[in-house]
C-alpha cells in the first residue's frame, strides 16, 4: 500500500551504521550536540549540507537515482543505505485510517468544534490533533515523540514534522502559539534521539525557530510562494525544498539551484516504475 501523505500546499555493521558513517563525512562541519537533563549528553545531531542532491520519498521509497545524497520517507521506511535520511512525521494530525484507533483510545486529544465534532482538514481527510492545552500536549508528545524516537532507532538523521500549520485549519480553535509550543516539545525529543528536526513549510513562524529549535527546513513549492529566500537566510540553505510545478521548479533553480537542495516531483510522490511518477533536479 503505498502511503501519501498530508501537504500543506498541495492539492495534491549494521545498516544504521553503515548510513550514519557516511552522513557523518558528508556533514563534518555541520554537527552539534546539547547538554542532557541528566547531566550527559544527548547523541550527536547531524544538520544537513546546504546544496547537495535530493529526493522527496515520502510516498513510497525506492533506489535514490543517481547523485542524491539525501532523502525524505515517511517513518514507515527503511532509510537508505549511505545517504542522509529524513524522516517524515505527521506529527500535528492524525493519518485517515488511524483515526478509529483514536477515536477508541485517545478521542479527548481529536480537536472538536463546538457542537463536539472532530475538526477536519478537508483536503486530506485528516484529523487534527487538540494541542490547545500544555496538558494535552504533553500526552500527545508522548505519543509522536515515540514516533520520532522510532526514526532514530531505525538509523535516519533528521526528521520533518508535517503539518505545523494545522492551527490555520483549526477554524480559530488553536493559534500559532500552541503550535509552537508543540514543536518545541518534539525538537527536544529528536534532538534527544540525535536526530536534526525539520520545520516544514509554514514561514510565517520562521522568527519563531530558535524557540522551538529547528535546525534546518523542508519547504514545498517555495519557488511558487516566493518564500526560498526566507528559508535560505533563516537556515543558512540548509534547505531540502520541492516543487510540483515545471514553471514554479525552474524558476527556483534559477534563483537558487547553486544554494538549496530543490527537486521536482510529482503531486503525488509517486515511487519510480509507477504511473505519473515524475522527478528532476537542478
Amino acid at each position: 500500500m503505498i502511503f501519501v501523505p498530508a501537504s500543506r500546499r498541495s492539492a495534491r555493521p549494521s545498516a544504521v551504521g553503515l548510513a550514519l558513517a557516511a552522513v557523518l563525512l558528508l556533514t563534518a562541519c555541520s554537527s552539534t550536540s546539547s547538554p542532557s537533563g541528566s547531566g550527559g549528553h544527548t547523541p550527536e545531531v547531524v544538520r544537513p549540507t546546504p546544496n547537495v542532491g535530493f529526493d522527496y520519498q515520502i510516498g513510497g521509497p525506492y533506489t535514490p537515482p543517481s547523485g542524491v545524497r539525501a532523502v525524505s520517507r515517511d517513518r514507515s521506511a527503511e532509510p537508505a543505505k549511505g545517504l542522509y535520511n529524513v524522516c517524515y512525521v505527521n506529527a500535528f494530525q492524525a493519518q485517515p485510517d488511524a483515526l478509529r484507533g483514536w477515536e477508541r483510545d485517545d478521542p479527548d486529544l481529536l480537536l472538536r468544534d463546538d457542537e463536539g465534532d472532530v475538526v477536519i482538514d478537508e483536503d486530506w481527510d485528516e484529523a487534527l490533533f487538540d494541542i490547545s492545552t500544555a496538558a494535552k500536549r504533553t500526552r500527545l508528545a508522548k505519543i509522536v515523540g515515540r514516533w520520532v524516537e522510532g526514526c532514530g532507532d531505525d538509523g535516519f538523521q533528521a526528521v520533518e514534522l508535517d503539518n505545523l500549520d494545522s492551527y490555520s485549519r483549526s477554524d480559530g480553535l488553536l493559534d500559532a502559539s500552541d503550535a509552537v509550543a508543540f514543536a518545541r516539545l518534539l525538537a527536544d525529543r529528536g534532538h534527544a534521539a540525535g536526530l536534526a528536526v525539520g520545520q516544514k513549510n509554514t514561514a510565517e513562524l520562521l522568527p519563531k525557530r530558535s524557540a522551538v529549535g529547528f535546525d534546518f527546513a523542508v519547504a514545498e513549492e517555495c519557488g511558487s510562494y516566493d518564500e526560498c529566500g526566507a528559508y535560505a537566510k533563516a537556515y543558512d540553505d540548509r534547505v531540502f525544498a520541492v516543487e510540483y510545478r515545471a514553471a514554479d521548479f525552474a524558476r527556483a533553480c534559477r534563483a537558487y539551484g547553486k544554494r538549496l537542495s530543490l527537486v521536482l516531483r510529482d503531486v503525488d510522490v509517486r515511487p519510480a516504475g509507477t504511473k505519473g511518477y515524475a522527478r528532476r533536479a537542478c
